[in-house]
């Protein structure tokens, strides 16, 4: 057993300095944890609302933007396509939007704000196909029917509200993000009015 006497400022100092250095060392590495928890750029930019110019949108055109990593269709419909809505109902499986598919103020029957105005992210409610436009040959699919959507995967088939079709394999209507219009040429997808991104 040693006699040396144990210098007790020594201990302190050493005790301290360790303290002191372990916790910056703690907090070296837990900023950089903390801030891999936040969504990256990338992230934040795929979520985040789409903006798109309707000015030039001609009838029965179609345009496609991408949100959230999913294609978006937005439609010009026709007064003749309009009509077209009404006379179909009896063919199809949620002809009302009962289901969720939609904000509540695109529950109607054009399922849209404004009702030439149609916008549905373009994904089949079956397998996660995307459908394809048919403007004006969508009578092979359905007689009768002028355009509609026609998924090439499984044969499911949604009419000019992206409602579908009875006897199909696809469950569910075609789904209405959220949207609203800013004015008459502009859109903005991924929120509803007046909404505040975070």
């Amino acid at each position: 057993m040693s006699n040396t006497p144990i210098d007790m400022g020594r201990r302190r100092f050493l005790t301290t300095t360790t303290a002191v250095v372990g916790g910056l060392g703690l907090a070296a590495t837990s900023v950089p944890f903390i801030r891999s928890w936040n969504p990256s750029a990338k992230a934040k930019a795929a979520g985040a609302p789409v903006e798109i110019d309707i000015s030039k949108l001609e009838d029965g055109q179609l345009i496609r933007v991408e949100w959230r990593g999913k294609p978006v269709w937005v439609v010009r419909r026709t007064t003749q396509t309009l009509q077209q809505l009404k006379q179909v109902e009896s063919q199809l499986r949620d002809p009302f939007s009962e289901e969720p598919q939609q904000p509540d103020y695109a529950a109607n029957e054009e399922r849209s704000i404004r009702p030439e105005i149609f916008i549905a992210v373009g994904i089949c409610t079956h397998l996660g196909c995307s459908p394809t436009y048919l403007h004006d040959a969508f009578n092979e699919q359905v007689e009768g029917v002028a355009s509609g959507f026609f998924c090439p995967c499984h044969g499911s088939k949604f009419d000019m509200a992206g409602r579908v079709f009875e006897s199909v394999p696809a469950p569910l209507n075609l789904v209405v993000p959220p949207h609203y219009f800013v004015n008459n040429t502009t859109v903005i997808i991924g929120l509803d009015h007046g909404e505040v991104v975070a």
